[in-house]
């Protein structure tokens, strides 16, 4: 079966589950990196998703996807998030990311450039992008895009309080 068909299929068996589950299916990949195929699953919830989430939802659909049994090869299941600098796929991840900083590379330039930064703003027929870029607003068709993820800045985050040791000495110190 071609790994569309083995993505779409497994994408069927898997994506009530999982919102039953309380989770959102944000992606769903079957590619083959070197030697080795890859079945990824990526989940979101709104309250955000940690290892024992992954964990929860891999116990979830394994038995599923073995049921089903749409894989000939051997393959590694993977279940993850999608991170603060999430991938943009699909016209919903565009949609779900509407108001965040995204980066967008193009396959040929736009106004000529490849690369662009901006607030996404909108999602029109779900085939192209609304950006508000440094240089003013910006339609960009779906389909000229390569890549886009959101842009997290991470000069944002105040990273002080997880630095910071604590500064009473160890009440267990070994010494008796």
């Amino acid at each position: 079966m071609p790994a569309k068909n083995v993505a779409a299929a497994v994408l069927r068996a898997v994506e009530e589950p999982i919102r039953n589950a309380g989770y959102d299916l944000w992606d769903l990949e079957y590619v083959k990196e070197g030697s080795e195929w890859y079945l990824r699953i990526t989940i979101d919830s709104a309250r955000g998703v940690d290892i024992d989430d992954c964990e929860k939802v891999f116990r979830l659909v394994d038995p599923i996807i073995t049921d089903l049994d749409p894989i000939e090869n051997a393959y590694h299941l993977e279940v993850s998030s999608p991170g603060l600098e999430r991938v943009l796929r699909t016209a919903e991840h565009y949609k779900a990311c509407v108001g965040k900083e995204i980066a967008v590379k193009l396959f040929t330039p736009v106004n000529g450039r490849k690369e662009w930064k901006g607030k996404l703003s909108g999602v029109l027929d779900d085939a192209s992008i609304c950006l508000e870029t440094e240089t003013g607003p910006l339609v960009i068709e779906q389909k000229r895009i390569s890549r886009a993820n959101v842009s997290f800045d991470y000069a944002s985050v105040d990273f002080s309080d997880a630095d910071e040791e604590e500064t009473e000495e160890d009440p267990d110190d070994g010494s008796d």
